[in-house]
């Protein structure tokens, strides 16, 4: 999509995505070797019954999601960040997630006109409709590429 397609309020939906468990082993080995993200055994008898998603992992899909729905063929050029960041229930292997992304603000910026500015917050929600991730991001728009 193109900066000037986006408007506050707008929803964009994208997904489901499957969790895979083999990538979720791999990330977690490779980023957070926690044993709850790593072992299925002992994750088992812990507080979430079972393996969990690494949090990060999460952000990853989520931002997948997004460039897939959004950012790919845009003037999008990056992000200066997120505002907060919330992983609200654990993501297992099997988990089928989408993307609801809301356009909170749009503008151009005071100082820059070619400089586009979308605050949107991303929300994932698995099969059960439970809420998993939420996050609000910046992000840049080049519009003197437009």
């Amino acid at each position: 999509m193109k900066f000037k397609e986006l408007e506050p309020g707008q929803v964009i939906h994208h997904g489901p995505v499957t969790v895979d468990e083999a990538e979720m082993l791999a990330f977690a080995r490779a980023y957070d070797p926690q044993w709850f993200h790593v072992d299925a055994g002992r994750a088992r008898e812990g507080r979430w019954g079972g393996l969990i998603a690494s949090g990060w992992m999460t952000c990853g899909l989520a931002m997948r999601m997004a460039t897939e729905a959004v950012l790919h063929d845009s003037e999008s050029f990056g992000s200066p960040g997120l505002e907060r960041l919330r992983w609200i229930s654990p993501v297992r292997p099997g988990d089928r997630l989408r993307l609801e992304a809301t356009v909170d603000t749009k503008r151009v910026s005071s100082t820059r006109d070619d400089l586009g500015i979308v605050r949107w917050t991303w929300r994932l929600y698995n099969q059960d409709d439970a809420q998993v991730l939420e996050t609000e991001v910046t992000s840049l728009f080049d519009l003197g590429a437009a």
